[in-house]
């Protein structure tokens, strides 16, 4: 009887079954399913898709060079060039230079060199050849890593602060000061965790010594940054965008905030030469992997050409920055484009562009998913989602590349449409010196594009910086660092990324390698175990389309708050624990890289990874003795912090740092 009855009901679920397949047809007709021709895979995968930032050279003093990462020419840096993965920086003798991710600030002293190992949505990873940096990390939360890796140790930050790390000539020894915050110093098979106010010496490769001292006098290095990092904390910006949107530290000195009813806040520059008109007075490079990146001359030309939207209002060009989510998505240039694929106009071949205007949606010209597609619109502009899922499915999937059948704004204001020949769009000359009148009628005549049909050459990835004589000393370049996670693929060369594509050059890198893998080591005993007590960001709550907004509430429930580490400016307080039970390894906290984040030695995999540039650290040994001597030394530090006697303080400044750097530190 019961196998009677359980018959009875697989026949009842196979009936109900079938009339649900014989259904799907039916309402799936307005939805056909798409055919191998229609579909990319590639373009389907949001692991496919570019970073959300990238970094910006935003201050350059003296002689500063840049190396795109994958090729050997040095170039004069160039401001506002967007750097990424690959790339390399040398300040040369009485010389500086600063750098922002988001919020971060890397700020160079003279003969200092830096490669990016990696700079993306959650890691950015430098490498220090040589030379002095010091790093303001004022946002931490739980997925992002920052390192830095120099020759005989790798310095993983843990909380948000203010840290200097020193290399010297010859590589063999390691300064880290720590001004605020925490970091943990990896080598020679240990680890140390070092603390505000702490100025910790590492001295060796395979064997490493380490002393422990209070920070020294500062000179005019720290001065200089101290300065800059300030000015920074005071942004009147940061109350209409995010500190995460690169460039925003430098809208204060050069523009105004005010209020325009149809689209909010909005930021105008004060002053701005006759004719001028967003994405004119610069040049393009081609920065992989998004491909055709914008580069304006003026100082403040960053933010306003990689985020949110121009708007013509008042007979005068305004940026609106769009909704202020906590980390906005960074677009190459927020452009259409003139003409379809080998257009010629009136003077021959050439290529044309016009800026976006609020609420229209920006079309990559480079593989996204659908998932990168809302996300660089929404971040950037108030957009409804289904206006973007219609574009991504006439555009991406159906394959209707040009004649979008879309008004837009800016196309028609008057000096709105920038064209340049296609000699001067490759070779990143001035595009305000070379520019090509169109008459309003051939102008309109003009499809709108998709993405500028152009293959780049080598002077598009180098840009418009002229070739330098003073580049870093070969000693510098090739020496390879300890890196504790692993490294991205440094991209080859623009030569082997175009033989990769077949003459069409896309999303192609080189798996060749730069660094040594530096390993989890031993805690070694230097400070009392900190329990985090983490301190909320600023109200934020999750809207429907997915984005985190600052200052909103919708009246629901929320779930539990991300917790979030923001700069301070005191130190973390520290527990009465035993400095003496930091015997086994520490625990994961929630500013420690998460598993996903680390290199597969950190995850208990073996190791097998190269990379030109680093080396992974030996493993973690186990050595008592030297446990006891950390601790012996953290409690000569404690004791004479807490005796505040100068005479047991260094009284000389940073040793990198040379008596001939006394420029002024007024911000450039």
């Amino acid at each position: 009887m019961r196998t009677h009855t359980t018959w009875l009901r697989w026949a009842v679920l196979m009936l109900v079954f079938g009339v649900a397949i014989q259904e799907v047809p039916v309402k799936a007709q307005d939805a056909p399913a798409l055919t191998d021709s229609q579909a990319d895979p590639d373009a389907q995968n949001p692991d496919q898709d570019p970073p959300s930032r990238v970094a910006r050279l935003d201050f350059k003093e003296g002689s500063v060079s840049f190396q795109p990462g994958g090729e050997n020419d040095w170039v004069d840096a160039v401001l506002n060039r967007p750097l990424t993965t690959g790339d390399n920086l040398w300040a040369d003798e009485d010389s500086r230079a600063e750098v922002h991710i988001g919020s971060t600030a890397l700020q160079l002293g003279p003969k200092t060199g830096i490669t990016l190992l990696e700079v993306s949505d959650r890691a950015a990873q430098i490498r220090l050849a040589q030379g002095s940096l010091i790093v303001d990390v004022r946002h931490v939360d739980d997925d992002d890593t920052y390192e830095i890796d120099t020759p005989n140790v790798a310095f993983v930050v843990d909380q948000p602060g203010a840290y200097r790390i020193d290399v010297d000539a010859d590589a063999a020894q390691t300064n880290v000061t720590v001004w605020r915050g925490r970091g943990e110093v990896t080598g020679g098979g240990s680890t140390y965790t070092v603390i505000a106010n702490q100025y910790a010496t590492f001295s060796g490769t395979d064997q490493i010594s380490y002393d422990l001292e209070q920070i020294p006098n500062r000179d005019d290095l720290d001065a200089w940054a101290f300065q800059r990092d300030q000015a920074e904390d005071n942004s009147d910006s940061a109350n209409y965008v995010s500190r995460e949107m690169t460039g925003y530290e430098d809208l204060d000195e050069y523009g105004d905030w005010s209020y325009v009813a149809e689209y909010g806040p909005v930021w105008r520059p004060r002053v701005v030469v006759a004719g001028w008109a967003p994405y004119r007075f610069g040049h393009w490079a081609w920065v992989g992997p998004w491909g055709w990146t914008w580069v304006e001359d003026e100082p403040w030309g960053f933010a306003p050409f990689h985020y949110g939207r121009w708007a013509f209002v008042g007979g005068n060009w305004a940026w609106v920055p769009g909704p202020s989510v906590v980390r906005p998505i960074y677009a190459p240039a927020l452009v259409a484009w003139v003409g379809a694929p080998g257009a010629r106009f009136s003077f021959g071949a050439g290529v044309g562009w016009f800026p976006l205007g609020p609420g229209e949606v920006f079309i990559p010209g480079y593989r996204v998913s659908r998932v990168y597609l809302n996300r660089v619109n929404v971040t950037n502009t108030t957009v409804n989602v289904t206006r973007v899922t219609n574009v991504y499915n006439s555009v991406f999937l159906n394959r209707t590349v040009n004649n979008f059948n879309v008004t837009y704004a800016n196309r028609t204001v008057a000096g709105g449409v920038t064209v340049v020949s296609r000699d001067t769009f490759v070779n990143a000359r001035s595009v305000s010196r070379n520019a090509v009148q169109l008459s309003a009628k051939e102008v309109a005549a003009a499809p709108v594009a998709r993405m500028a049909a152009v293959e780049p050459v080598l002077t598009s990835v180098v840009g418009a910086g002229a070739p330098v004589g003073r580049r870093p000393p070969t000693a510098v370049t090739t020496r390879t660092v300890v890196a504790v996670r692993t490294p991205a693929p440094m991209p080859g060369s623009l030569e082997q990324r175009q033989a990769q594509a077949g003459g069409h050059l896309n999303q192609v890198s080189s798996s060749a390698g730069l660094v040594r893998q530096q390993a989890p080591g031993k805690p070694v005993a230097m400070q009392n175990p900190a329990a985090r007590t983490p301190q909320t960001a600023q109200s934020s709550t999750q809207s429907s389309d997915g984005f985190t907004r600052f200052g909103e509430s919708n009246g629901a429930s929320q779930p539990k708050a991300t917790h979030i580490w923001e700069a301070q400016g005191t130190p973390e307080p520290q527990p009465n624990v035993p400095v003496g039970t930091r015997n086994a390894p520490p625990t994961e906290t929630r500013n420690s890289a998460p598993t996903s984040m680390r290199g597969p030695q950190e995850q208990g995999q073996s190791q097998q990874w190269s990379h030109p540039l680093a080396k992974p650290a030996p493993p973690v040994r186990r050595d008592e003795q030297q446990q006891h001597d950390q601790e012996q030394k953290f409690s000569n530090w404690h004791q004479q912090q807490s005796a505040g006697s100068s005479s047991s303080a260094r009284s000389a400044q940073h040793s990198s740092s040379s008596s001939s750097e006394s420029k002024s530190s007024a911000k450039k």
